[in-house]
Order: structure tokens, then sequence, then C-alpha cells
């Protein structure tokens, strides 16, 4: 397959050098786009319309960008890289699949609100390319080794889980062994419980520091939250559109 891949911890992380590496010993032609420095939690937003976005060739196939993982995915798509462009004035050939990760850290449930990771393979889904969402569970150490690896085995399996109008967000438990299983799950509801410290500066400036709460509500059965507790990868079709969950869930049950 060609492949597009990126995500928003950087071009430089562990997670995204070795998908890459494991994908093309697979035998797969691969694209990497990806920002050049953490972007993490920057959700859906992008930067190029305010200015260009700089694109630098690391090795071949592979590139850094000055925006975001969603400015990442439209630029590849759209022109910065002419193999892949979407549309046939300029020879491109679309992927067959967009990949945003591997992340360093979950994206359960309402963390792909927030997640850098998940709005890329939004966008791609948007585009109309299969994307997928790839995250590592945060642990004593992390096993990138084992989660490419995984990815690389259940990647038809993923792609095949795919459909129009979603993106395939999977959360992989991180440990020295693979997960159980690919799971199927629904997204969990998770509060964060974080607090805001202020300051009130001497120089009349408030300064407010975000401290991290502990995750709280319990993972309902089936959940991804729930499938990963199990030691299992979850695997969840994301739905790109805004929807009223209430409207959505009438239309499944009349």
């Amino acid at each position: 397959m060609r492949i597009l891949l990126t995500n928003d911890d950087g071009c430089a992380s562990p997670g995204i050098i070795l998908l890459a590496k494991a994908l093309r010993k697979a035998g797969h032609r691969v694209f990497v786009l990806a920002p050049d420095s953490d972007r993490s939690g920057v959700s859906h937003s992008i930067s190029f319309l305010g200015g260009p976005c700089r694109l630098t060739e690391i090795e071949k196939d592979t590139w850094s960008c000055s925006g975001t993982p969603v400015d990442c995915v439209v630029l590849a798509l759209l022109g910065g890289i002419p193999e892949l462009k979407v549309v046939d004035d300029d020879g491109g050939i679309p992927p067959d699949l967009l990949i945003s990760g591997i992340n360093r850290g979950a994206n359960i449930g309402t963390d792909v609100l927030y997640s850098g990771t998940a709005a890329a393979a939004r966008q791609g889904s948007l585009i109309g390319i299969p994307s997928l969402a790839l995250s590592l569970l945060e642990g004593d150490s992390w096993h990138w080794e084992m989660a490419a690896s995984f990815s690389v085995e259940r990647l038809e399996e993923m792609r095949q889980f795919w459909k129009a109008d979603t993106f395939v967000n999977v959360n992989i438990p991180n440990g020295a062994a693979a997960p159980l299983g690919l799971v199927p799950s629904f997204p969990s509801l998770r509060r964060y419980n974080d607090r805001i410290d202020r300051y009130e500066a001497w120089d009349g400036g408030r300064y407010c520091f975000a401290r991290a709460g502990e995750i709280g509500a319990e993972p309902e059965e089936g959940s991804d939250w729930d499938i990963v507790s199990k030691n299992q990868a979850s695997m969840s079709a994301m739905f790109i559109h805004p929807v009223v969950l209430e409207e959505v869930r009438g239309r499944r049950g009349a």
C-alpha cells in the first residue's frame, strides 16, 4: 500500500520513526510528513491560512512541517507532496491509507476532542482517505517496537474496519508483550478533574498554571477504556461530522 504517515508528537518521535521503518520493511511505500516539533493537544487547528508552512526534507519520502498535524495532512494531499496529490492535474496518486501516530499516550474516548493525532486522521477521512489514529498508552517505559510490530501485523484488520465518514481510533496497551487482541469498542466518557493554580504577579498580570488531575468516571463495559484495561487493543469507529447524539441514537433504534 501507499501510506501517508503523520502525528502530533513531531517528526523525531520514536512512535513515527519506528512505525515508518516497520511499514517499509513490510513492503509498503510510506510517505512521512509530520510537525517539526511537538503539537500535542492542538486538535483540528490549522495555521497555513495565516501564511506558508515550511516543509523540510529529512530523507527520502520524509519531511517535517512547521505547521499542525492537520496542516500536514492537507498540505500533503493537496500538493505539498506531489506524488500524493488528490487532484489529478499533477500526476499524483492518492494514498491507500493515512496513519496518524503512533502517539505517545492514550487517546481514549473524550481525549479525541483535544488530540492532534485524532484530528489528523479525521482530516484524512474528510478528504476521503481511509484513516487510522494509533496511540500507545502510558506506562513505566515505552514499548515502541511492540506497538509498531502489532500495528503492522493487524494493519489490514484496522483498515477493513474503516468505513466512509469515520476514522478508526486505536489504543494499544503498553507492555513488553503484544496485546491479547484487537477488539471493536465505542468511545468512553472521561472526566479529567484538572485544576488551575492562579498567581497574581507583581507586574499586575495574572498567571494561570494548569495542574492535571486524576481521570475519573468508571469505564463502561465494551468501551475503549474498558477494553484496554483488559490488555486488549481497542478499535473504535469515530464519526467525522459533528452530530446531535440523541438524534443518531434515535435513528439507530428506529
